[in-house]
């Protein structure tokens, strides 16, 4: 445990130096201000003491005026530093947060689909917000106070042992029995802050899941159901939250106890030695600032431990993503110049898991053949592998057993932006961004004209309905697209593919919510405007693919049919049993 807590500990300050490196005259500079604002503190109940007991006892104004002025003129220091020392503490802060947030959001864009489904969305959503903001508001009380309290505590100790030896062992003496309560507090609630963070993962899932799907809560009226969900989410927050937080509640309470104890023998013994003559009054309300003051400072000291407590736990999930393993990249790709020109794809004996802890295979023993130019159909149950098994072709997932090859390279040797270039997708989640029409497009290629624009759109019979709008090309959308119907939405995602002009189009179920003139305007403009290019149309619908070049009939993470239409009719069960249930409900009208 230990050495897992040092490695982590060791990662950490690797990363962070290098943020650090870049604005390192706030970590400096910062704490300087705040230790020679710190010096002031332990100065002022020293000169307050020599007012009263040699200024005030004598009747000796000139003396009162000169130390008043020297502590006034010490306060306004103070202040000048302490506005500089906090300034520079929130700079400093603010930047290595927005640093940290910043290489979190690079290396997640490095995630393949695997990692993604390993953190969750809403689990990295909570580490770049809540967990990236722990990490600042420990580092700007770092800052502010780990520097100065000591300074403050070793000072006014110090002063302590000036004035008045015997008194400073008190003051002294309550360091080691706060510090064991610190130490008790900081164990103890370390894991529970662990906790609350993960609650907060489940939180934040639960309300993206919720504002992402109002249409469908609405329309099944299951708004309180989803209340009472959200309800019980909260609810487990808010216990664990607790249950964290009363641990620091602690502290102030056992630290009052154990420094009231120590100002109650300070003035006891104090209070004797005045009677005697042993001691001046002056100096019993500097000892007694002095006490003040190591309160004070052991509390924020105390604060920014607990803080840290809950940053360390916070640390952790954002070095859990730093530090993860992208199960997808190209960094032994062995043909990164090369570029596909042809198109044509090969599986062979390819088998696919999700999880290499689930033993059953989404896709099993695959070996297909896919000419350049081709046109194909691939059509199934749902949840038989069709999307998996495009996927594998841009390498949104890799192979669990054998090989893809596009243009007879396997896909593994390819870089990832060449192989993406030449590989257009539109999934079955029709994405779209806030911004125009004409930006939303200009996904597909940046340096896209309008007329262009204007060109996929026809193809993807999109310039219609976009032509109807006010605005045109340069209407707004709403997030995700939501003022758009489900059919414009996928012709627009198949007007932004086109854009790439890409070697293999591959459409996943992405005219399903089109009417079936729409959807037949589309593939023939596909067939006769894109003859180059191999197109892959994943549909539901058997008239989608029944012109294809050849249909890849699918079952259970297998292939039990290919051929063209006609062929399937005689040799292949499942396509027949497709293709009649979907003749009787256009016979009854269903």
């Amino acid at each position: 445990m230990k050495n897992k807590l040092d490695k982590e500990w060791l990662i950490s300050m690797k990363q962070y130096l290098t943020y650090i490196k870049k604005v390192w005259y706030y970590f400096i500079f910062g704490p300087l201000f705040m230790i020679l604002e710190a010096c002031g503190e332990f100065i002022l109940p020293y000169l307050s003491a020599n007012i009263i007991n040699i200024g005030a006892a004598g009747r000796d104004i000139p003396y009162i005026i000169q130390n008043g002025l020297m502590m006034a003129a010490i306060s306004l220091c103070m202040m000048i530093l302490g506005v500089l020392g906090v300034n520079f503490g929130i700079r400093g802060a603010s930047q290595l947060a927005a640093d940290i947030r910043l290489a979190t959001f690079k290396k997640i864009q490095t995630f393949s689909f695997s990692n993604i489904d390993e953190f969750s969305t809403g689990s990295l959503i909570t580490r770049m917000t809540n967990d990236i903001s722990q990490i600042q508001n420990f580092t700007q009380m770092f800052l502010r106070g780990l520097f100065r309290c000591p300074v403050m505590i070793i000072g006014a100790i110090a002063m302590s042992f000036v004035l008045k030896p015997e008194i400073g062992w008190i003051i002294f003496a309550i360091l080691p029995i706060l510090a064991v309560v610190i130490v008790v507090i900081m164990t103890v609630s370390a894991p529970r802050y662990t906790r609350m963070q993960q609650q907060i993962d489940q939180l934040n899932t639960k309300v993206k899941e919720t504002v992402t799907n109002q249409k469908v809560i609405k329309s099944f009226v299951r708004e309180t159901d989803e209340i009472r969900h959200f309800e019980k989410v909260n609810g487990l927050l808010f216990e664990k939250s607790i249950r964290a937080l009363k641990i620091m509640l602690l502290m102030q309470p056992l630290s009052a106890v154990i420094v009231n104890g120590a100002t109650l023998a300070v003035v006891w013994m104090a209070g004797g030695q005045i009677m005697v003559g042993k001691m001046e009054i002056g100096n019993l309300t500097a000892l007694i600032t002095y006490l003040t003051q190591v309160l004070t400072a052991l509390n924020f000291l105390a604060n920014i431990i607990l803080l840290g407590t809950r940053a360390a736990a916070s640390n952790k999930r954002i070095i859990e993503v730093l530090e993860a393993p992208v199960l997808l990249n190209d960094d032994k790709a062995g043909e990164k110049n090369r570029t596909i020109t042809e198109g044509n794809i090969h599986f062979e004996k390819v088998s696919f898991r999700y999880y290499s802890q689930r033993k059953e295979k989404v896709l099993e023993n695959i070996t297909l053949e896919i000419g350049a130019g081709e046109l194909v159909g691939i059509i199934g149950s749902s949840g038989c592998g069709k999307s998996t098994l495009v996927s594998l072709i841009p390498r949104l997932y890799d192979v669990t057993e054998g090989a893809v090859y596009v243009d007879h390279i396997n896909v593994k040797e390819l870089s990832l932006a060449h192989l993406r270039e030449a590989v257009a997708m539109v999934l079955q989640k029709n994405t779209l961004f806030c911004g125009t029409i004409a930006e939303n497009l200009r996904w597909g290629r940046e340096d896209a004209t309008l007329e262009e624009l204007h060109e996929v759109c026809k193809i993807a019979q999109a310039d219609g309905f976009i032509s109807s709008f006010p605005q045109g090309y340069e209407t707004r959308l709403e997030q995700g697209g939501a003022n758009l119907s489900g059919g414009q939405r996928q012709r627009l995602c198949i007007a932004r593919a086109l854009l790439k002009t890409p070697k293999i189009l591959i459409l996943d179920d992405s005219t399903s919510a089109v009417d079936t003139a729409t959807d037949a305007a589309i593939r023939k403009a596909l067939k006769d405007r894109l003859p180059g290019v191999t197109r892959l149309i994943i549909a539901q619908r058997i008239d989608s693919v029944i012109d294809a070049d050849k249909i890849i009939v699918m079952d259970s993470g297998r292939i039990v049919g290919l051929g063209r239409h006609r062929e399937l009719m005689d040799s292949c069960k499942e396509y027949r049993e497709i293709y009649f249930s979907q003749k009787e409900e256009k016979d009854t009208g269903a």
